[in-house]
C-alpha cells in the first residue's frame, strides 16, 4: 500500500542517508489509507479516489486535511457538512440521525467553551512538538508533549510520542508509567509498552502487552513477529510458529 501510494505521488517521502523519511502529513494520508483498505476498498480505489480530491482541493491545502470515509464498497468524501462520492463527484446523501445536543453538565466539568478552546491549544502544542522533532530537537519536543497533555491528557499521539522519547532517553520507567495512565485502550500505545517492558526483561508482561495490542489491532504484524520470538525463546515451538504463520500472511 505504501509503495503504491509512493508510486502515485500522494505520499512523497524523502531519503535521508539511505533511508525514507515520511512526513506528518504523510503518516495522517498513510493512516487514512490504511482504513480504507481495512474497509475493503481496493487500492486502485484509493489512489483514483486521492487523485480526485487533489484536483478540487486549493493546492496550499495537503491531501491529508481531506476527510475520506468508507460507504457501502466506495468512498465518500466529507467536505464541511457535506459529503460527496469519490468517483462520480455527487453528493451524497447522509442518512445518520445527529444526536441532539445535550444541555446538561455536570457541576465542576469545564464548560464546552473550555474545553474547545483546551482542545485547540493542545493541537497547537503538538504541532510545535513535532516540529521540534523534525528539528532533531528532542528536549523541546518533549516539554511540549507533556504540555499538549496536560492540556489534552487523552491526545493518543502525543502520548505515544512522548512514551517513545522518554524510551530513546533511556528513561524507561518514566515511559512505563507515562503508558500505564493513559486514559484510553490503543493498540500502538500497548505495542510500544510491550517493547519497553522487553527491555525492562519482563517478558511474561511484554507478552501480555503484545495480545493486547492485537486485540485492539488484529493486523499489527509487528506483534505477532514478537511475540513468534518471545515464544520460541521460552521454548514453545507451537504458539511461535502460530504468530510467524500469522506474520507472514499479513505481511505477504
Amino acid at each position: 500500500m505504501i509503495r503504491a501510494l509512493t508510486r502515485a505521488g500522494h505520499v512523497t517521502p524523502a531519503r535521508v542517508s539511505g533511508r525514507l523519511k515520511y512526513s506528518f502529513q504523510d503518516l495522517v494520508l498513510l493512516r487514512t489509507a490504511q482504513a480504507l483498505r481495512a474497509s475493503k476498498i481496493g487500492q486502485a480505489t484509493i489512489n483514483r479516489t486521492l487523485r480526485q480530491v487533489r484536483e478540487r482541493l486549493p493546492a496550499d491545502v495537503p491531501l491529508s486535511g481531506a476527510a475520506l470515509r468508507a460507504l457501502g464498497g466506495r468512498v465518500t468524501v466529507r467536505e464541511g457538512i457535506q459529503a460527496f462520492d469519490g468517483d462520480s463527484g455527487q453528493y451524497a446523501l447522509s442518512l445518520e440521525i445527529p444526536a441532539a445536543p445535550s444541555t446538561v453538565h455536570a457541576f465542576g466539568s469545564p464548560r464546552p467553551e473550555a474545553r474547545r478552546g483546551s482542545t485547540l491549544e493542545a493541537m497547537a502544542v503538538f504541532d510545535r512538538a513535532f516540529e521540534a522533532e523534525d528539528a532533531e530537537d528532542a528536549v523541546a519536543a518533549r516539554r511540549h508533549y507533556e504540555e499538549c497533555l496536560r492540556l489534552a491528557p487523552e491526545h493518543r499521539e502525543a502520548r505515544v510520542n512522548l512514551g517513545r522519547l522518554l524510551h530513546l532517553a533511556g528513561e524507561l520507567q518514566e515511559a512505563l508509567t507515562l503508558y500505564e495512565s493513559a486514559p484510553f485502550a490503543d493498540a500502538t500505545l500497548c505495542f510500544n509498552r510491550a517493547v519497553l517492558l522487553e527491555d525492562l526483561s519482563r517478558e511474561a508482561a511484554a507478552l501480555e502487552a503484545y495480545q493486547e495490542a492485537l486485540a485492539l489491532d488484529p493486523g499489527c504484524a509487528d506483534a505477532h513477529f514478537n511475540l513468534a520470538r518471545l515464544h520460541e525463546r521460552a521454548g514453545r515451538e507451537r504458539e511461535s510458529l502460530r504468530h510467524l504463520l500469522a506474520y507472514r500472511r499479513l505481511t505477504r
